[in-house]
């Protein structure tokens, strides 16, 4: 009867962690398409040599990769909060299940709280892929420059 809620908490937190991921990738995407304007500007008025086509195309190819990211960052912040839901269900199904003594309302419970923990083993791949598409990111910048 506790698991349920115990899941709860812990997607919660997944969700806190994810959450403030998405946000701070959205905000490098804003930042990265603010310096790309300005680029685009200085290249319509004819003051653009060799560095600043390099950085405007290590811009839009960091874009490109960081929109890839925020994908995933939804996908999974999505997948736990589906979680979060499925683990609502089951409890309440175990609550009808004690009060009404219907034996069905136990196998749905279990049912759900297992496509709950399908779902959070989705989230946590999504994080996972976030992760190491984090990494690829930040490896492309650093040889962009040498």
């Amino acid at each position: 009867m506790l698991s349920p809620g115990i899941m709860i908490s812990a997607c919660g937190l997944l969700l806190l962690g994810m959450n403030n991921k998405y946000s701070l990738v959205v905000n490098r995407i804003r930042l990265l398409n603010e310096e790309k304007r300005k680029y685009m500007t200085k290249n319509e008025a004819g003051s653009f040599d060799y560095f600043n086509e390099q950085r405007l195309n290590s811009i839009t190819e960091q874009l490109n990769r960081l929109y890839y990211r925020v994908g995933l960052v939804k996908n999974a912040v999505f997948s736990y909060s589906m979680a979060v839901a499925f683990f609502v269900l089951a409890s309440l199904g175990i609550g009808v299940g004690a009060v009404t003594e219907v034996h069905t309302a136990t196998t749905i419970s279990m049912i759900l709280f297992s496509a709950g923990m399908i779902t959070v083993l989705v989230g946590v791949t999504f994080a996972a892929l976030e992760v190491l598409k984090g990494y690829q990111i930040v490896e492309f910048e650093l040889k962009v420059d040498e």
